[in-house]
């Protein structure tokens, strides 16, 4: 196998800085130990796809996966840099840097889908809740009702006036029928579902855990009409927070064909929890 494969350094923009309340805005963020308001892990998943289709070509987009934990949170235009180890000519080990070193994110990458993901292999792990208050409505394997979902042109517009990582694919909608959703918007069609499987009580601060993508014949792209349904798979918790994991498809809706999938860990901060501060 060849070496290590280094991406460009780059500086993402925390497009979410004025969510009050949220993880990104920084009064939050440091309130809750943060250095400031953290850019969302589906931002700095954008920085791969160039890596990913140098190593595993086009095909990637339409049959490749990417797998990824967060460790360690970054904020507004922090430098980060993303690099790529062959495994096998189907698999790569990826992960994410700082300036100083410390693992942003790590994970894995593929082509074709990979039992052995680093999500398959933390959800395998997954200890059971001891205790969840904000999630304590959550029944593991409920499935949600199908959401009808479309990426737009506008919302890509958006996403391309920030992304570190501009491709041709996410302009020129005649390379894969459609202009691709990058991985933020992708992700993003995924999160209709979570409303109808996560019931949270009271106020609450969440954040990525982890999320893998993984693509089941085609990218997917704007204008085309596609479903989206999930469940939950697994519960746990932490010292600081409450854990939910789960799975969800896009499918199609003219002919029903599973188009691409999902598997996201959301963290609830208990700091930031009433049901918890009483405590």
């Amino acid at each position: 196998m060849s070496a290590t494969v280094t991406g460009l350094w780059r500086r993402p923009k925390n497009t979410s800085a004025d969510e009050k309340g949220g993880i990104h805005d920084d009064d939050t963020a440091q309130g809750l130990g943060f250095q400031g308001g953290t850019i969302a892990g589906s931002i700095h998943m954008e920085q791969f796809p160039p890596l990913l289709v140098e190593y595993f070509g086009d095909a990637w987009w339409r049959q490749g996966g990417m797998s990824l934990y967060f460790k360690a949170a970054t904020v507004d235009h922090e430098p980060v840099c993303c690099k790529l180890e062959p495994i096998s000519e189907t698999k790569a080990r990826i992960w994410m840097e700082n300036e100083s070193g410390v693992m942003v994110m790590e994970g894995s990458a593929s082509l074709g889908d990979d039992p052995d993901s680093q999500v398959s292999k933390r959800i395998a792990a997954n200890r059971p809740a001891e205790d969840l208050r904000m999630l304590g409505a959550v029944v593991i394997g409920t499935p949600s009702p199908e959401c009808a979902v479309q990426v737009s042109d506008e919302s890509i517009d958006q996403r391309l006036a920030v992304i570190t990582e501009p491709m041709d694919c996410y302009t020129d909608a005649t390379i894969f029928g459609g202009r691709v959703a990058p991985m933020a918007e992708c992700i993003h069609a995924f999160r209709g579902v979570e409303e109808h499987i996560i019931p949270i009580s009271g106020p609450y601060v969440g954040l990525y855990g982890s999320i893998e993508v993984q693509y089941l014949g085609q990218p997917v792209v704007a204008g085309r009409d596609y479903l989206a349904h999930g469940h939950v798979v697994a519960l746990s918790d932490s010292p600081k927070t409450e854990i939910c994991w789960y799975t969800a498809w896009l499918s199609d809706a003219k002919s029903g064909e599973k188009v691409a999938r999902m598997t996201k860990m959301d963290r609830l901060m208990k700091d930031a929890s009433p049901l918890w501060s009483e405590s």
